[in-house]
C-alpha cells in the first residue's frame, strides 16, 4: 500500500500525460514529496536547483540546494534519494544560502519520492547535472605525515576522506617518506589514470610536485594536470591565498570541497636560474630577515607556526643587514623605482660568463627549460644595499596570518617585489604587525612594486663581513653563505654570492580553486 501522503497516485508506470504533469514546459520537475520526513512541494530545474517548501511548524519557508555549489553527491535506494550536501550555515538552519563568508556543514537531505518512476527521473536529472560540471572522479593524494604538527594523516581520515567518499571520488593515497619524495612521485606518476593531484601538506610538498612535473619529458602535458592543496603544514600560503581571493572561509574542509567542485585557474611559475641550474617556484623567494626567520626556526619545528613568531623576535633583537645588489625589469607603471643600468650590454656579457661557471647535479637534461625570453634587451634597473630584507611573491599570503604581498595575482605574469632597506627596530616591529593585513606596503620604508624579471647578487652581513645569508625559495634553501644555519652540512642547489635570476612564465600551471 502507498503511504497516506501519496494516496491518489498510481504505482503503475505513468502515461505520457502524467509525465507532462511532472515535467513542466521549462523542463522543471515538480513533485509532492517528503524531505527529511516532512511533506513538501519540491521542484528540480534543468540547471540543478532543488527547491522545496516545507509544510511543517518550523517556519522554514522555501529552501533550496544548488547542485553545483552545495551538493557533494547522492545515492538512491528504492524511492529514496539521499542528497549529500555541504551547505552554508544560515541563521538557525543549514541549507543552500547566500551567506558569503559562512561556515559550511555536512548535511544529508533524504527525498522520498511518490513512485520509483519519479525517483528514477529525478536521479537521472541529478546525475546529468553533476556529470556536466566536469568534476574530478579520480584523484592521486599525497600526504606528508611529517609536516607542521605531524597531523596530516589524522586530518585526512577525519576531515578530508568523508567529503571525498560523499562525493563518490575514487582516490589513491600515498604518504611521503623523505625529502623530495613527492617530487619523485610526480615525476614517475601515470597521469592518465587521474583527474588531479592533491597534496595534504604544507606548501613544501606542493612545490616538490610542481618541480617533479616540470622535469618530465612530457612536462607540457603534465603541468596541465590540476593540482590541489589541502592545508596541513606550517606554511599554507597558497591555500590561504585561494580562499581569501574569493571570500571563502579558510579551512581544510572548505578547501576539500573546492577540489570536489573541480573549478580550476592558472598559476604563474617562476624559473630560478644560476647558470644551467634551474629550480621552479610558485610562491616566493626571500633573502634577509624573512629567510633567516623561516629557515633558522626549523630547529623548533615542533612549535608549529609559533616558531616563526619566536624567531622573528630573536632576529629583531639582533637585526642583520646585508650588502648586495638587486636588478629588475619593472612592470608597466613601476619604471620610476631604482636607477637605470646604463651599459647593459657589457654587464649582461659578464653576468653570462659568471653564470656559466656554475654547474650542479640539478642541471636539467630534459623537461621544461624555462621561459625563452631572458629580457637581455629590456630596460633593467638596479638598487644597491645594504638591505634588511628582499622578497618576491607570486601569491598574497605566505602563511595563515601573514600577507606580505597584498597586490599579488595568481597569473598576471609578474612577481611582487618588497624591499626593506633600513628602519629602526620600533618601526620594523610595527611593519611586521601590519603584515597580517598587508597594510605594511604603504609605509615609506617599504619599496613595493611589480617586476617581470629579477636578478639578485647577495652579499655578506654588514656587521659581520665573514658571514653570509640564506636564500629561501618556497620554504627551502637554495643557497647559503658562510656561517649560516646548516652551512656545509647540506649541499645547496646554487652558490651564494653569485647572481641568481628569476623569470616568470605566465599561467603555466593549473590549480584547483574555490571559484
Amino acid at each position: 500500500m502507498l503511504p497516506a501522503l501519496f494516496k491518489g497516485e498510481s504505482n503503475r508506470k505513468p502515461s505520457p500525460p502524467s509525465i507532462i504533469r511532472r515535467v513542466g514546459m521549462s523542463g522543471e520537475m515538480k513533485e509532492r514529496i517528503r524531505v527529511n520526513g516532512f511533506l513538501s512541494e519540491a521542484s528540480l530545474s534543468t540547471g540543478g536547483e532543488l527547491r522545496w517548501r516545507q509544510n511543517d511548524d518550523s517556519g522554514g519557508g522555501e529552501r533550496s540546494l544548488i547542485v553545483e555549489s552545495d551538493v557533494l553527491g547522492f545515492s538512491v535506494e528504492g524511492r529514496e534519494i539521499s542528497v549529500r550536501a555541504f551547505v552554508k550555515e544560515v541563521k538557525g538552519f543549514s541549507c543552500g544560502g547566500s551567506s558569503e563568508f559562512g561556515k559550511r556543514l555536512r548535511k544529508d537531505f533524504v527525498l522520498e519520492m511518490p513512485t520509483e518512476v519519479a525517483a528514477e527521473m529525478w536521479t537521472i536529472r541529478l546525475r546529468d547535472c553533476i556529470n556536466s560540471l566536469g568534476r574530478p572522479k579520480r584523484l592521486f593524494i599525497i600526504v606528508n605525515p611529517y609536516g607542521g604538527k605531524k597531523c596530516a594523516r589524522k586530518i585526512f581520515h577525519t576531515e578530508i576522506k568523508p567529503l571525498l567518499v560523499a562525493a563518490n571520488i575514487i582516490y589513491t593515497l600515498q604518504e611521503t617518506k623523505y625529502q623530495l619524495h613527492a617530487q619523485e612521485i610526480a615525476y614517475k606518476l601515470d597521469l592518465l589514470k587521474y583527474d588531479g593531484i592533491v597534496c595534504v601538506s604544507g606548501d613544501g610538498v606542493l612545490v616538490e610536485v610542481f618541480n617533479g612535473l616540470l622535469k618530465r619529458e612530457d612536462w607540457d602535458t603534465a603541468i596541465r594536470v590540476p593540482i590541489g592543496i589541502l592545508p596541513a603544514g606550517t606554511g599554507n600560503g597558497l591555500a590561504k591565498s585561494l580562499s581569501d581571493a574569493v571570500g571563502e572561509m579558510y579551512s581544510i574542509q572548505h578547501a576539500t570541497f573546492a577540489i570536489v567542485r573541480g573549478h580550476k585557474r592558472s598559476l604563474d611559475v617562476t624559473t630560478i636560474m644560476q647558470g644551467e641550474t634551474k629550480f621552479f617556484s610558485i610562491l616566493m623567494l626571500t633573502w634577509g630577515l624573512i629567510a633567516d626567520v623561516d629557515i633558522e626556526s626549523e630547529k623548533h619545528r615542533w612549535m608549529g607556526s609559533t616558531r616563526i613568531d619566536f624567531h622573528c623576535f630573536l632576529r629583531m633583537m639582533n637585526l642583520r643587514k646585508y650588502h648586495g645588489r638587486v636588478e629588475f625589469v619593472p612592470a608597466p607603471g613601476h619604471e620610476f623605482y631604482g636607477e637605470k643600468i646604463k651599459d647593459r650590454g657589457s654587464y649582461v656579457a659578464s653576468m653570462n660568463s659568471s653564470n656559466s661557471r656554475h654547474n650542479s647535479s640539478e642541471v636539467l637534461q630534459g623537461g621544461y627549460q624555462g621561459p625563452t625570453d631572458c629580457f637581455d634587451h629590456s630596460e633593467w634597473r638596479f638598487l644597491e644595499g645594504p638591505f634588511i630584507s628582499v622578497s618576491l611573491f607570486n601569491v598574497p599570503w605566505v602563511e595563515e596570518d601573514a600577507k606580505p604581498a597584498p597586490e599579488a595575482k595568481f597569473s598576471d605574469g609578474f612577481l611582487d617585489l618588497a624591499i626593506l632597506k633600513d628602519c629602526s627596530k620600533a618601526t620594523l616591529i610595527s611593519l611586521l604587525l601590519k603584515m597580517s593585513d598587508g597594510s605594511h606596503v604603504k609605509s615609506p620604508y617599504v619599496m613595493y612594486l611589480k617586476v617581470k624579471a629579477f636578478r639578485l647578487v647577495p652579499g655578506n652581513r654588514v656587521e659581520n663581513p665573514e658571514k653570509g645569508g640564506i636564500i629561501d625559495v618556497d620554504g627551502e634553501v637554495i643557497a647559503r653563505g658562510e656561517g649560516t644555519y646548516m652551512h656545509g652540512k647540506k649541499r645547496d642547489l646554487m652558490v651564494y654570492g653569485s647572481p641568481i635570476q628569476l623569470i616568470v612564465d605566465q599561467g603555466l600551471a593549473t590549480i584547483f580553486t574555490p571559484i
